[in-house]
């Protein structure tokens, strides 16, 4: 945390939140440790810092489902068509 108390010294940079690329497995299943730990992570930081971060960034094609249910607000998505693409 000690990161975060030096960048919230920083006039021109706001922390807003975090983001990972886990390792590309055959199995988006195995994505969901690193969404997890992130979690976790996000959640140390806005407690240390008494406010709510905007971006948990953390998903991609292939795994974008499983982040979305471990807390992502933003999931990049790059190959799916975009007319078959539901998310709930």
């Amino acid at each position: 945390m000690k990161l975060l108390d030096q960048i919230s010294t920083l006039k021109y940079l706001s922390f807003e939140g975090l983001m990972t690329i886990p390792p590309r497995s055959e199995d988006p299943e195995d994505s969901r440790k690193y969404f997890k730990e992130l979690k976790e992570l996000n959640d140390k930081a806005e407690k240390h810092l008494k406010r709510h971060l905007q971006y948990l960034s953390m998903g991609m094609t292939d795994d974008y489902q499983i982040a979305i249910e471990e807390g992502a607000s933003i999931v990049r998505i790059g190959r799916k068509d975009f007319r078959y693409l539901m998310i709930m």
